[in-house]
């Protein structure tokens, strides 16, 4: 069977009934969704694996479609079976020409500040290597290897970390309290 369907196989799904799980991170979410996605990141899926309905057919959705190929393993696993991962994911979803859900934020989305974390790493890496001591070169290659593996694997540590942080919170974010976010998402 195939366990991926593009987006307008996902079009047509959702106007006759189907469970759309977003793998992805609140506030990841939280920026932009498919309307009527169902928010369980990868993390929690296993302790929240009984709040996917089995009475319709079942789609995962991540960003780009990696972490949905690990959400389908993770839910094979734990004996759901027939699930399917949205091809390219979100930005598959957008590159169809389907619309998104949108929350105006005052802050950077989640892939700017890790660009941005990135960027500032490398460059004081770089800077410290040639007004302090060249050892500080391997601050430099450390990003540079984090994101090579990143882009290698499809998961992002960075990505990650930041978006637990303060002003990455979401309000309502499963697992927890109300939490505020001082970015908006």
């Amino acid at each position: 069977m195939n366990t991926s369907l593009t987006a307008g196989e996902l079009k047509a799904l959702l106007e006759r009934g189907v469970t759309l799980v977003d793998v992805r991170e609140p506030v990841e979410y939280a920026e932009e969704r498919v309307a009527g996605a169902r928010l369980i990141p990868l993390g929690q899926l296993a302790a929240r694996v009984g709040e996917i309905g089995r009475s319709e057919p079942v789609v995962v959705m991540c960003r780009s479609g990696k972490r949905g190929e690990q959400a389908l393993a993770k839910l094979g696993e734990l004996g759901l079976v027939g699930v399917r991962n949205l091809a390219g994911g979100l930005l598959g979803w957008k590159a169809a020409g389907f619309a998104v859900e949108r929350v105006k934020r005052r802050g950077f989305p989640l892939m700017q500040q890790v660009q941005m974390a990135i960027g500032a790493g490398v460059l004081a890496g770089v800077v410290l290597a040639r007004a302090v001591h060249p050892d500080f070169i391997y601050v430099s290659a450390f990003f540079g290897a984090g994101l090579l593996f990143a882009g290698c694997s499809g998961w992002c540590g960075l990505a990650i970390l930041l978006s637990k942080m303060p002003w990455n919170r979401v309000e309502g974010a499963a697992g927890g309290s109300p939490r505020t976010c001082s970015t908006g998402g």
